[in-house]
């Protein structure tokens, strides 16, 4: 199983948009942190005011490229056509399958630690403030899901431009925004990518009727965790049923 994962990292390495979509990752997060703690410095004088929040929002933002680079290590190998060499050489396709996860999960996993130790730099939170290192966590966890999420979804569609158009619009943009609303929050709150917000510190002061989640830190991770086996199991079936 060893050299299944490391033949499935080989590939990684050697795939153009890897380097590019992991980059982008970190730059934008630690980028958008640095510009989000320099509009909200005055702000730390406020009442209530939450220096995680300009610390993890900006991963809402960067987590895309982290998206995309679950979702392309599935589909390039279906837009490709390398699948039908990868599903000869490894005929069993349960292996062949978590091998795939493995290095894509864990290679999301060093980008995601890497990546929230450079907003935390960029936004000037020490590890050792309040909350900072279960939120730290936290947010790596939920990282490094939704990546092994978009990896699922894209192992069932199988299609590049349909699982990016789908995921971003309606995971990253439609439910944020129509989040704002109270009645759709009490839907919306449960999607994939609203899940990490309450251990991320972004769904605001959980005391306050217009922030207040219906699960907490770790439950909501813990939702996130059924909608990634949900997607990885489906697209395990559409790989065991389906012809390359």
């Amino acid at each position: 199983m060893i050299s299944f994962v490391s033949a499935e990292l080989t590939k990684l390495r050697t795939v153009r948009s890897t380097p590019w979509t992991l980059a982008a990752f970190v730059v934008v997060s630690a980028g958008l942190a640095y510009l989000l703690e320099l509009s909200l410095r005055d702000a730390e004088r406020r009442v209530n005011y939450d220096p995680l929040f300009a610390t993890f929002l900006p991963l809402t933002i960067g987590q895309m490229a982290l998206v995309v680079f679950g979702a392309l290590a599935v589909t390039g190998e279906y837009s490709s056509g390398t699948i039908r060499a990868s599903l000869a050489a490894v005929p069993d396709r349960a292996r062949f399958y978590l091998a795939k996860l493995a290095a894509v999960t864990a290679v999301a996993a060093v980008a995601s630690v890497v990546t929230v130790a450079a907003t935390l730099a960029s936004s000037r939170v020490s590890p050792s403030s309040p909350g900072a290192l279960q939120a730290s966590a936290g947010a790596c966890v939920y990282l490094t899901l939704m990546c092994a999420f978009a990896f699922g979804v894209a192992a069932m569609v199988r299609h590049t431009a349909l699982v990016l158009g789908g995921l971003l619009p309606v995971l990253f943009l439609g439910s944020q925004g129509l989040g704002n609303i109270p009645v759709i929050r009490k839907v919306t709150q449960f999607l994939p990518d609203q899940t990490g917000w309450v251990v991320m510190h972004l769904a605001g002061p959980q005391d306050e009727a217009r922030w207040a989640r219906d699960y907490g830190a770790w439950t909501g991770l813990g939702l996130l965790t059924l909608w990634t086996v949900a997607a990885l199991l489906g697209g395990y079936l559409v790989l065991r049923r389906r012809d390359a």
